[in-house]
């Protein structure tokens, strides 16, 4: 079975059809900011599992980042539609400041 792609636009329709069913819509700011970082603490949970010194006890349910990570790009296109702001106008914003900031801080490979 093929995994779906999607761009930034089709992530962020999927997720308005889906918030648009239901008549609570979107959570406030305040709320999605709370739950972002709750996936996040989650991510982190999950990396520490994977990548540190604390595994998982036997009992925990087997998750994975694949699965955090896709939890943050839920949460995320939440509070964007919310605030209607565009991820893929965000990213570029993003992108264009991180090349011209840091084009001269690492290392280049030949």
């Amino acid at each position: 079975m093929d995994t779906p792609v999607y761009d930034t636009k089709e992530i962020q329709k999927r997720v308005d059809d889906y918030i648009s069913q239901y008549k609570e819509g979107y959570f406030s700011p305040l709320s999605l900011m709370a739950r972002l970082t709750e996936e996040i603490g989650e991510l982190a949970r999950e990396v520490n599992h994977y990548y540190g010194e604390k595994p998982k006890k036997s009992t925990e349910k087997e998750k994975t980042i694949e699965e955090e990570l896709g939890d943050i790009i839920f949460v995320l296109s939440c509070f964007a539609n919310s605030l209607e702001i565009d991820l893929s106008e965000s990213f570029d914003i993003a992108i264009n400041k991180i090349e011209t900031r840091d084009k001269e801080r690492w290392t280049r490979k030949d």
